[in-house]
């Protein structure tokens, strides 16, 4: 009997970039993604869209006792089919205009949700003086559209963390990495770093709050506590979409 060595056992094998996933796949998508900054300059919108575990797609098909995470192909099949729809309406439908290109990757979150990075490049570039006619960043009025209102309160408050819950993983030296709870602001503006700080009107100005349940008591929650969305794509289908104006080519390298 020969005891063999496990090291000699199969051959190396090196990936082509054929291979979905690869090193070589993924560097020449870098590649790619750079080729359209150096045609096309920076992308004009950075959208994620993230899957809701509570879409009837997925719980009309759970068996009794599953949770979404427990069945990651209907995940993966459902987000899928979502998301060549949120495409076909962002190329074809041309809500935001004209596409001149477009990329994205899919991720997984820990809990087994998937969600898409996704960047647009625009025929006509998106003036912050025309943010507003595409992102909100406030909660809708609930007289004039319950449905949006709903949606908005479950799927884009954003924690709450700071004094109501400093443990929130956001939170660093008692200051939340994501600059939330942000300031109210009567009209949209550019930042000093270029990107636009979205307008979030207080009550006294226009603005809406509500409560949320948190760990089983009830928070108000207002305009700054709001991340940016689209109410068109968030009413369709109702999910966490966040919507964020570009205006440098970093969300290529985050991508």
């Amino acid at each position: 009997m020969n005891d063999g060595k496990v090291a000699d056992i199969g051959q190396l094998i090196i990936l082509p970039s054929s291979f979905t996933g690869g090193p070589r796949y993924l560097h020449e998508r870098t590649q790619d993604a750079m080729t359209y900054v150096k045609n096309y300059g920076r992308p004009d919108l950075f959208i994620t869209f993230t899957c809701n575990p509570n879409w009837t797609e997925i719980q009309k098909e759970l068996f009794v006792g599953q949770k979404p995470q427990d069945r990651h192909d209907l995940l993966a099949r459902v987000f899928h089919q979502k998301q060549k729809a949120l495409m076909n309406l962002i190329i074809k439908a041309k809500i935001f205009g004209e596409v001149k290109c477009h990329m994205y990757t899919i991720e997984w979150q820990k809990r087994g949700l998937p969600h898409a990075h996704i960047l647009i490049w625009l025929k006509d570039s998106l003036h912050v003086h025309r943010v507003d006619d595409f992102i909100s960043a406030e909660i809708p009025n609930p007289q004039e559209d319950p449905d949006l209102f709903r949606i908005v309160m479950k799927q884009m408050v954003y924690g709450p963390c700071g004094s109501v819950n400093p443990h929130s993983p956001c939170m660093k030296d008692g200051i939340c990495t994501k600059r939330y709870p942000r300031h109210f602001l009567k009209e949209t503006q550019t930042g000093q770093d270029g990107y636009p700080l979205y307008r979030r009107r207080s009550s006294q100005d226009g603005g809406f709050s509500a409560n949320v349940n948190f760990q089983g008591s009830e928070v108000s929650v207002d305009n700054t506590w709001i991340a940016p969305y689209c109410p068109l794509l968030t009413k369709i289908f109702n999910a966490h979409i966040n919507v964020e104006y570009c205006n440098s080519v970093k969300s290529i390298k985050y991508v």
